[in-house]
């Protein structure tokens, strides 16, 4: 059974997600218009990537390491 702060983890996790997904869309309409500022895309992308530092993080929370 999880614990509420497992699934309020898996929630933070799942809201995650959906913003990398998004910022990934959004960096992908910028570069396909030929318009995008480089500052605005470097700033996106350094924001995806932090995003999915912070994915990684929670996710070795919730399912540690085992070592046998």
């Amino acid at each position: 059974m999880d614990t509420l702060q497992d699934v309020q983890m898996r929630n933070k996790l799942h809201g995650l997600f959906e913003q990398h997904r998004d910022l990934d869309d959004a960096i992908r309409v910028f570069e396909l218009s030929g318009k995008a500022d480089p500052l605005q895309l470097q700033r996106l992308k350094k924001m995806k990537l932090g995003i999915k530092d912070k994915i990684a993080q929670i996710e070795n929370m919730l399912l540690p390491d085992i070592i046998a």
